[in-house]
């Protein structure tokens, strides 16, 4: 079935493309011309054309035979961007405490109900954290998660967790939403979180928010240790540590009114 069902698949993706790449092209452009151009029947380009204007990325000039692509390709591309810069801004503040602690640092965002990690310095150490960019982890379970969460209104916090099951990697793991936004409250107030053995057994993780120009967390910054490494006493320390990079790289984003814990 799978592969029967690919090369029609392919095609499609093939046209949507041809179609968005006609009108960057031209500004405006009719159903009839397209289909000539692409070389695709008028039906199947207005039915192209139909969808992709429910899902936002063409508009329609009332009921006239006219198309033409909408803001929303541009601002994917400006989230793609605004990425880039994050991580370049955020690479020298991790360097700055990867040299002060040869632990493992991570930036991570959100996506979807879940964290993807974007960028990530690894430890000095033999005994470190395995990780890859662009694994996914649970927001529940990660200092990172509940960093992108500590900003958000419960209900979207039990909206985007609503199809999420909590799975115990540990017995520390957080077994419900009730739980995790219990533990947000206290995020807010000292504005970093800890994962304690919640993803993984011995490691220990901590993580303070980073903002965009208007205010709004976008990612997390965390450093992670193995248990057997982690020097309790050393916690005002390594939050400081994480503070200083989150104010730095928001600043250079357009926030100036990071907290001053």
């Amino acid at each position: 079935m799978e592969k029967s069902t690919q090369p029609e698949a392919v095609s499609s993706v093939l046209k949507v493309f041809s179609i968005l790449q006609a009108l960057g092209d031209q500004k405006e452009i009719g159903v009839s011309e397209l289909s000539q151009r692409l070389m695709m029947s008028k039906a199947t380009t207005y039915r192209f054309l139909q969808t992709m204007k429910t899902l936002g990325y063409v508009s329609q000039e009332g009921e006239a035979d006219k198309y033409s692509l909408t803001l929303k390709l541009y601002e994917l591309g400006a989230k793609s961007l605004e990425y880039v810069e994050l991580i370049e801004l955020a690479d020298k503040e991790m360097r700055i405490i990867s040299e002060q602690t040869n632990e493992a640092l991570h930036l991570g965002c959100l996506d979807d109900n879940a964290i993807i990690y974007v960028h990530k310095i690894d430890s000095g150490y033999n005994l470190r954290m395995e990780s890859k960019i662009g694994r996914r982890n649970p927001i529940y379970s990660t200092a990172i998660g509940k960093v992108l969460l500590s900003d958000k209104e419960e209900a979207f916090v039990r909206e985007r967790l609503s199809d999420v099951t909590f799975i115990k990697h540990t017995n520390k793991t957080l077994e419900n939403t009730d739980q995790l936004i219990k533990t947000l409250l206290t995020v807010r107030q000292k504005h970093f979180a800890e994962d304690n053995e919640e993803q993984e057994p011995g490691l220990r993780c901590i993580a303070a928010p980073v903002y965009d120009r208007f205010g709004i967390i976008i990612a997390g910054v965390s450093i992670s240790f193995p248990t057997i490494r982690f020097d309790e006493k050393r916690m005002e320390y390594y939050v400081g540590l994480l503070h200083t990079a989150g104010k730095n790289i928001s600043q250079q984003l357009g926030y100036h009114d990071y907290p001053n814990i």
